[in-house]
């Protein structure tokens, strides 16, 4: 029996100076949520993967035996925002932000049969726009100052079309449009982590799909080897969208998360 005491006495002055030890290590920092509402700035950079449906004219349909070679698409860009929000509760937010989409080339080619000839033309032009939008966040919860997100905006966009080129080297034609621009309903959905570095700074990577509607070039001008034209009218290209990838910040105007406790025991 005094041997069964003396083990039990060794065990729990093991297991207190295990909790000792444990104790005095360093402890990460753990924000809890504050469930009054908090402003925030926000700013974020990002780099776009767009598509659309097609090009669009009236001289497509009169063409005989039309087709499209390369359907077209527009390269990658740079976009950039920034706006203004509020952090409800713990897991819910919503901001208003504005954003400029920078320049991104297009390029698309078609064949046709003008009277036995084959034919080509390469068709060039950059796209921009000014985007706003209203946006909705629920946080999914915190791990080691983690937090997971998903959200949706609804807002507008103005879509701007440049420097449209219709080029057609083997017919020696082809066509030219001034600047188009044309303000469509967009929406996105989100999906990213937040970092909360303090209880004022947060740092997030998010995916965004954005649907930018419509956009327009000026009016199509179509030039002959005679020098005629042809229709007027301008491009319409239908349906952009794009997959983007976003860093960001926010600045909360007041602490909406406690600051971390740390507690010897």
């Amino acid at each position: 029996m005094r041997a069964v005491r003396v083990l039990a006495l060794a065990g729990a002055a093991a297991l207190m100076s295990t909790g000792v030890i444990a104790a005095d290590l360093p402890q990460p920092p753990a924000y809890a949520p504050v469930e009054t509402g908090a402003w925030y700035l926000r700013g974020y950079i990002g780099m776009s993967n767009q598509f659309l449906k097609e090009i669009s004219h009236p001289l497509f349909a009169t063409a005989s035996q039309f087709s499209w070679l390369d359907k077209g698409g527009f390269d990658s860009a740079p976009f950039y925002g920034a706006g203004v929000g509020r952090q409800w509760n713990g897991w819910f937010r919503t901001d208003i932000t504005a954003e400029y989409r920078g320049k991104a080339g297009f390029h698309a080619l078609d064949r046709f049969d003008n009277s036995g000839t084959f034919n080509t033309n390469d068709y060039t032009a950059s796209k921009s726009e000014l985007v706003g939008l209203f946006n909705a966040y629920i946080d999914l919860g915190t791990w080691w100052s983690i937090t997971p997100f998903v959200g949706a905006g609804v807002g507008v966009a103005y879509n701007r079309i440049e420097h449209f080129r219709d080029t057609n080297v083997i017919a020696g034609g082809g066509g030219w449009a001034d600047t188009g621009s044309k303000t469509n309903l967009a929406w996105a959905i989100h999906a990213g982590a937040a970092y909360r570095a303090s209880d004022r700074f947060v740092v997030e990577l998010a995916y965004r799909y954005l649907n930018l509607g419509d956009a327009q070039s000026g009016i199509l001008q179509n030039l002959s080897p005679g020098g005629g034209s042809g229709t007027l009218a301008p491009v319409t290209f239908h349906n952009i969208q794009s997959h983007d990838i976003m860093l960001g910040v926010r600045w909360m105007l007041q602490p909406a998360y406690q600051s971390p406790v740390i507690t010897k025991g």
